[in-house]
Order: C-alpha cells, then sequence, then structure tokens
C-alpha cells in the first residue's frame, strides 16, 4: 500500500500539470492521481507517487513528465458522442458555410483534443455520408491531442470491440470498418480524411492555420477561468470570420470572453463576435 501524498508533494504534481498542460488539480481530486499514476511509478521502478514527487524535485527526465503529463490529460470518448454537434453540423453548419458565395470552397475542421480520434473520425464519416451534397467542397480534418501516445493510437485507426460499440451506428461500422483479428480498423476512405498532430491548447493555433470549424468538447472544464478565457481567445484569432466554433454540453463562453456569441437555434454552437 502506498503512502498519502504530503501536501508539498501534491504541489509538485499541481505545478506541473498547470505549468504544462493548464489543468487545474486539487486536493480532492488526489484519488485520480494515485489511479493514474501508479503505473507510470511501476514503468520507471519507483515505489509509488511519493517516489514520482522526489524524482521530479531533481532535474526530471523529460519523458517522465510527457509520461505524467499523457496519464492525467488522456480523457474519455467515443464515436458521436452527444449526437446533438454532429446534426448541427450536418443540419446547420456545413450548409451555412458551403452556402456563403455559393461557390466550391475547402473547409478546414479542428478536433480540439481529440483523444484517440474518435471525434475527427465521426465527422469524417458523416461528410462521407454527405458527399453528394457538397461535391464542389474539399475538407481537411485536423485533430490534436497534448498525449503522443494516445495520438498513435488515434493514427493507426484501429479500435477494440468496445469502442466500436460505443456510439457508432452498425451500418458505419459495416461500411468505413474491416475487421481486424479481434479488433475493428478503418478504412482508409475515412483515415485519408483526418491528419493528426501533437498540439498544447496553451499555445497559438494559428500555428495550425485558420479553420472554418473548431471542435473542443468537454475540454474546458478541467481549466481555470483565465486559462479558459485564453484558450477561447486564441481560438477566435484562429477561426475564420464566418466560422463556428462546438463547445461541450456543459460548457459555455458566458462571463469568460465576449469573442464569441451563441449561433442562435443551435445548442452549444458558437460564432464570431461582430467587431466593435
Amino acid at each position: 500500500m502506498s503512502t498519502p501524498l504530503i501536501p508539498l508533494e501534491f504541489d509538485v504534481f499541481a505545478r506541473l500539470l498547470k505549468l504544462r498542460s493548464g489543468i487545474i488539480i486539487t486536493p480532492d481530486k488526489t484519488y485520480l492521481l494515485e489511479s493514474r499514476l501508479q503505473p507510470i511509478a511501476r514503468k520507471w521502478n519507483l515505489e509509488d507517487l511519493r517516489g514520482i514527487a522526489k524524482k521530479l524535485s531533481g532535474m526530471p527526465d523529460q519523458r517522465l513528465l510527457d509520461d505524467i503529463v499523457d496519464a492525467m490529460t488522456t480523457n474519455e470518448t467515443l464515436f458521436f458522442r452527444d449526437q446533438n454537434p454532429f446534426d448541427s453540423l450536418k443540419n446547420y453548419v456545413l450548409p451555412t458555410l458551403t452556402d456563403k458565395g455559393h461557390r466550391p470552397r475547402k473547409i478546414r475542421i479542428w478536433s480540439a483534443a481529440c483523444s484517440s480520434g474518435q471525434e475527427a473520425y465521426s465527422i469524417a464519416m458523416l461528410l462521407l455520408e454527405e458527399k453528394e451534397k457538397y461535391a464542389g467542397c474539399t475538407f481537411e480534418i485536423v485533430g490534436t491531442d497534448i498525449s503522443r501516445e494516445i495520438l498513435a493510437k488515434a493514427q493507426s485507426g484501429i479500435f477494440s470491440q468496445f469502442e466500436v460499440q460505443r456510439g457508432l451506428p452498425i451500418q458505419y461500422l459495416v461500411k468505413y470498418f474491416v475487421k481486424d483479428g479481434d479488433r475493428w480498423a478503418l478504412k482508409d476512405t475515412v483515415k485519408s480524411m483526418v491528419s493528426f498532430r501533437f498540439f498544447n491548447l496553451l499555445e497559438d493555433p494559428r500555428l495550425l492555420g485558420t479553420f472554418d470549424i473548431v471542435f473542443c468538447r468537454n475540454v474546458l472544464i478541467y481549466f481555470d477561468h483565465n486559462t479558459k478565457k485564453g484558450i477561447l481567445e486564441r481560438i477566435s484569432r484562429a477561426l475564420s470570420p464566418d466560422g463556428v466554433l462546438c463547445l461541450g454540453g456543459s460548457e459555455s463562453v458566458l462571463g469568460i470572453t465576449d469573442k464569441f456569441t451563441s449561433v442562435t437555434g443551435q445548442r452549444s454552437m458558437y460564432q464570431q463576435s461582430a467587431p466593435k
């Protein structure tokens, strides 16, 4: 049984996570440190979290820092999570963007904090289903995350039986996946639509280019007010003037930034505010 962390040791982890990822962890979440970092302790031949904290107080190996951040920022995801944003994308966002100017265009979509890729691939499958409506358009989907390990899994496009059973319509499984032993592999028609890149939301997303649609769902809930404000305002600078931001169902820009306003009739969808 591991020895409980003392406050100074907890602070080591809290400072590291705030600095490296922007995530705020409070003492009541110590159980998360215990559950997620015990495997890291074993990997590095350390007895427990106190051993990790001691290692961090010196000149820690960069790979240890990456392992800790990876473990603490890898979050739950599933295909077509909360169907509403995908319905809005299909029925409102895409028609609105493509109607502007009445000409073919390239649309860039960013899946921020994409985890193992289910959101980005869900968007790709939706676009393939709608391709006849947008024959004059080209689409680029970019998925980003702070965990290199989870990005490698996303890039593989291979998912377990459990993962494909969560949110994925059976007709999409049959149409867009092939059986690979006891797992399922996405077909190249879907994989080729998505690229994955390492990116920290504390950085400037303009490094990734300009986007027409940004999915940044169930991410802001992990940050404090100032970090949320910074992330949203940086996204605003990387979003096209007529672009759309999609947040999670429990997230909002209200009281955080005036860079966005709600899209009328579209839950969790936001557009750039008019210049003052």
